[in-house]
């Protein structure tokens, strides 16, 4: 897998006449002063996922890699370790093995998917939203030679193209909280699972420490969403109950970035974590302020489009939210669930 250069942000996924119109029109869905709201999110969500995949899937590669998660670390664990375990604690609960047809919610450009193939010899199919994330994710396929294993359709997973009673598992890793309504993810899951087989997921959810009367947390809260592309953030027993209401049965749930050691809080990655390695340096703070220097300073002599800054800024910001909602314990990531449609 090769990861974008900063020169060549934004080079692929719009007409570089169009990116700061893009920009402007993301954002003006979470500015209450210009009409947007939690019901103008949930009307337009599909279109604004899209748009702001277009805006940062390559700072992402860039930051992150091709797995666009978070996970909890153990001591002396690399962070992409710690991605790959996740992954592989996902395949662990589908029970997947070689023969099984397995669906993946949101796959990004395919790096879990990768990694859950090579793992368990399953076969993955990636529903994804965004084209230019699916020529991304048919790349990394190609080149890692997993294409046999690995396909990706595009798709809103809110009305799957796909037959009913197709997969033998499903699973999502921190996608549907795109979605304006988790009943319809969970309802679409359904239909296409065959009886008795396993859907697992992260989601990211408010916990129980969040107060709507903080203005802090409101805040932090307000951060994430704008800085992540999310109509509004769930609690916890609002994902449980979406599940139930569409028949699945719960087999187990727990805040999966509770199992962290002391110092492998997911969200260190972003405020500093494993900041001497390359990638983990990219991912810090540190590493953002000095990609953002970057990228104003390629937009000054246009060799970036006019509005890279900021989606960059865009991203610091949601950044810098996520950081605070884990130090304060208001937010998770890494919600985690197995459920199971009844045989």
């Amino acid at each position: 897998m090769t990861r974008p250069t900063i020169s060549r942000f934004l080079a692929g996924a719009l007409p570089r006449r169009r990116v700061r119109e893009a920009v402007d029109s993301y954002r003006r869905l979470h500015d209450e002063s210009r009409g947007g709201d939690v019901d103008a999110r949930r009307r337009d969500s599909a279109a604004m996922t899209t748009r702001y995949y277009d805006l940062v899937t390559d700072f992402y590669e860039y930051g992150w890699g091709a797995s666009f998660h978070f996970a909890p670390r153990h001591s002396a664990e690399s962070f992409q370790a710690s991605l790959a375990r996740s992954e592989m604690y996902v395949a662990h609960w589908l029970g997947l093995r070689p023969g099984m047809r397995a669906l993946d919610l949101g796959c990004g450009v395919g790096g879990p998917m990768r990694t859950i193939a090579r793992f368990s010899g399953a076969h993955i199919t990636g529903i994804n939203i965004s084209r230019y994330q699916i020529g991304r994710a048919q790349k990394h396929n190609h080149a890692s030679q997993l294409t046999h294993l690995c396909e990706v359709v595009c798709g809103d997973f809110t009305t799957l193209p796909l037959p009913a009673a197709r997969f033998d598992a499903a699973y999502q890793i921190e996608a549907t909280a795109h979605a304006p309504d988790r009943r319809a993810v969970f309802a679409e899951v359904f239909r296409v699972l065959k009886p008795g087989a396993r859907f697992v997921g992260y989601d990211w959810c408010l916990t129980d420490r969040y107060d709507p009367a903080s203005a802090e947390h409101r805040g932090i809260k307000k951060g994430i969403e704008e800085g992540t592309s999310l109509p509004d953030l769930y609690y916890i027993p609002d994902v449980l109950h979406a599940l139930a209401d569409v028949g699945f049965e719960l087999i187990e749930s727990h805040d999966h970035a509770l199992t962290a050691d002391a110092d492998g809080a997911w969200w260190r990655a972003l405020a500093g974590g494993a900041w001497w390695t390359v990638g983990g340096f990219r991912a810090s703070r540190v590493g953002r302020l000095a990609t953002h220097g970057f990228v104003r300073t390629l937009e000054s002599i246009r060799v970036l489009p006019p509005g890279a800054t900021e989606v960059s800024t865009l991203l610091n910001v949601g950044a810098e939210a996520l950081v605070r909602g884990g130090q304060t314990g208001i937010f998770t990531p890494m919600f985690f669930y197995c459920a199971r449609k009844p045989a």
